[in-house]
């Protein structure tokens, strides 16, 4: 079947500790460190709110303090917090350095440029990413179809990232150091050289002939070593996009026992044959859909389990017509234990511009990142941080939205209400924090906290429903009232 981005938003607006079976490592899982007492004194709650239907976007809105209050009633809607009971710990989130992005904002004015990387890698005046992907050669989100070698080149004796000098490499390089430096990359392929592939083609799925599979995990490593002779260190790879998925774009097949044994045999050596074992591999890299299965497959084979150290996902699930099935996330994440889960990719496609202000936008994405944090996720990362007027460039027509715009032609940028619901994350939740214990008593608020490195608590609401909802930040006796308007999404910071 296929799965693409299109079909999605058709149906839906390295150490490992592991045992030797998924049902041995459930039961080595315990449910969250216990840590000291946390106390509300002296603590006041800043109330960041976006919200529909107003000028509120990431505002400080108010500040409120804590009250006794003691056992709530049914009738008093709360969002209960427990500071002491700590999960997973937060590596960052952030976006995807494309080609696309790269030559949107090679376009724009320089002012424009210095907007766009504040907006996004400042902590104090933008949203603070700490975590950035970025394809290897060419993918949908690039021109034109390229590789780093001459075709046929199987010794990689041509091998250059020249290609990449004109746009990205300069791009990254200015995220870099508007992040100042804290901006873990990681890079994933969409397909190896035509020569490489059964199909003789980068696009349109195919597979990798095992032949090639010695020179395409060479490829990885001089990616990462050209790389960071250019300044920009590789913090980590996914094996493969989508590797299920054939698509008209850049593309390449991996059943589960074709990842694990080119991960086992090839890719894993080689990194740490090439003194490259420090940088962070990551598998499957698609939908949540069969992310169990493709998990279990790599995870319950200790050679390839010691050189992988977690497993991305996307959100086009919904493309049989289904809902997002965050489930699968939180079941791979109670079942293996030490396996760190991280959001790779998810955008809404077929781009137009008269939804560039549809409020579903950001909604698709403050629920996809409650429900990932809350199922066990450490990192999160959007696909292309910004795109043009059309909602490109791409080269299959592949169009989707970002969540900023740049109109080329104007250099005006247009930022949706995405940028906001991922701000209320990443703005708030610090490398190094920790998930920690959060439920609502409506179904209509969803809610996710942390606790960050400096002690600070951020707690994360958002309001599905039409209409205004009053109710109380509950902790160990004392709350903190707040509303929450129709449509909304706030954090609390105390």
């Amino acid at each position: 079947m296929k799965i693409d981005r299109r079909g999605f938003l058709v149906v839906s607006s390295s150490a490992l500790v592991l045992a030797k079976t998924p049902l041995a490592a459930a039961e080595s899982v315990q449910a969250s460190e216990t840590a000291e007492p946390f106390s509300t004194d002296d603590r006041q709650v800043a109330v960041y709110t976006t919200a529909d239907n107003s000028n509120l976007r990431l505002s400080a809105a108010e500040t409120v303090a804590f009250k006794h209050l003691g056992q709530p009633l049914e009738t008093q809607v709360c969002v209960f917090v427990d500071p002491g009971k700590r999960f997973q710990t937060i590596l960052g989130i952030g976006g995807a350095l494309t080609d696309a992005a790269a030559e949107t904002f090679a376009k724009l004015p320089a002012a424009k440029q210095q907007e766009i990387l504040n907006a996004y890698f400042d902590v104090k005046n933008g949203i603070g990413y700490t975590l950035a992907r970025t394809n290897i050669h060419s993918c949908d989100f690039s021109s034109s179809s390229y590789t780093y070698v001459n075709e046929g080149d199987k010794e990689l004796k041509s091998f250059s990232v020249n290609p990449d000098k004109q746009f990205r490499i300069p791009f990254i390089k200015q995220a870099l150091a508007t992040a100042r430096g804290k901006l873990n990359i990681f890079g994933s392929p969409w397909s190896p050289p035509a020569f490489m592939k059964d199909n003789n083609s980068m696009l349109r799925g195919g597979k990798l002939k095992t032949e090639f599979y010695q020179s395409w995990a060479n490829y990885f490593t001089r990616f990462i070593k050209a790389y960071q002779q250019e300044g920009i260190p590789i913090w980590g790879i996914t094996i493969q996009n989508e590797p299920m998925a054939t698509q008209r774009w850049e593309s390449c097949i991996y059943s589960a026992e074709e990842e694990r044994d080119f991960l086992k045999n090839y890719l894993g050596p080689t990194m740490v044959r090439e003194g490259l074992s420090d940088k962070k591999i990551i598998a499957w890299d698609h939908n949540r859909d069969l992310i169990y299965q493709r998990a279990s497959t790599l995870l319950s084979d200790p050679g390839a389990a010691r050189y992988l150290w977690g497993i991305g996902f996307h959100w086009y699930e919904p493309w049989s017509g289904g809902e997002p099935m965050f489930d699968n996330v939180k079941l791979v994440h109670e079942s293996f234990a030490g396996v760190n889960l991280i959001f790779t990719e998810g955008c809404s496609d077929s781009f137009k511009a008269e939804r560039l202000k549809d409020w579903k936008l950001g909604e698709l994405y403050g629920r996809s990142m409650v429900n990932d944090f809350n199922g066990g996720a450490v990192g999160w990362t959007d696909w292309n941080i910004l795109l043009d007027e059309t909602g490109g460039p791409n080269h299959v027509k592949n169009f989707c939205f970002a969540p900023v715009h740049a109109d080329t032609k104007t250099g005006e940028l247009i930022y949706t209400n995405s940028y906001y619901y991922i701000g209320h994350f990443s703005k708030f939740v610090r490398p190094g924090a920790k998930r920690i214990a959060c439920s609502s008593s409506r179904s209509q608020l969803l809610s996710a906290a942390f606790i960050n490195p400096d002690g600070k608590v951020s707690v994360v609401v958002m309001n599905q429903s039409d209409k205004k909802i009053p109710y109380y930040l509950w902790l160990d006796g004392q709350a903190a009232e707040v509303s929450s308007l129709p449509h909304s999404i706030q954090t609390l910071v105390f």
